[in-house]
């Protein structure tokens, strides 16, 4: 199967519609020639309304914390974006619910065998991190980003979610902004 004729299943897929408060909307942007693959957690409200991925807020600050425009950002030969849910699962107690794991378990495997020029994965939150990061010991989402330099040497850089919802977050690790942040810079700009 090519990969222009997998996209085009992804965006047809129905699989876990009948779960999904909006239905389904498979939202997710890639080409062979993207250098860097941005693996979130699943669209949000906005994003299913749009299509667009990252079209809110965190992807503003996404953006930011990348140092590229909108332009390069939707240029899926730039960038794949590839987040672990393609739906919008709904909302729960403390924000969206978890991606459905039905996204995951029938198509990354066939993307990821799609993107054969990939040199950085940003593992964005704990379930991407879950299925890119590879570790031997069980880490909490804050002590993955603190050893983002022995994960980015397997080519991932593990990031928290750029939600507002993280602010607390960020604001107790002031150390992300001064490390991690120049790195992804550079990184992005080496590789576009």
């Amino acid at each position: 199967m090519s990969w222009h004729q997998l996209l085009t299943d992804i965006r047809a897929c129905q699989l876990c519609d009948k779960h999904l408060p909006l239905g389904a909307r498979p939202v997710v942007q890639f080409h062979p020639n993207a250098r860097i693959l941005i693996a979130g957690q699943a669209p949000g409200r906005r994003v299913h309304e749009s299509g667009k991925p990252f079209d809110d807020p965190s992807g503003d600050r996404l953006r930011d914390w990348m140092g590229v425009d909108k332009a390069d950002f939707y240029d899926p030969q730039q960038l794949a974006i590839v987040p672990m849910g393609f739906c919008y699962p709904g909302t729960g107690k403390s924000g969206d619910l978890p991606p459905r794991k039905e996204c995951a378990d029938t198509w990354r495997a066939s993307i990821l065998a799609e993107l054969p020029n990939l040199e950085l994965i940003l593992a964005i939150g704990q379930y991407a991190q879950q299925w890119h990061v590879k570790t031997t010991t069980r880490q909490t989402l804050t002590q993955r980003v603190k050893d983002w330099q022995m994960h980015l040497e397997q080519g991932v850089l593990p990031l928290p979610h750029p939600s507002p919802r993280n602010n607390l977050w960020l604001r107790k690790n002031p150390w992300f902004e001064v490390e991690v942040l120049p790195e992804l810079k550079q990184r992005i700009a080496q590789l576009r």
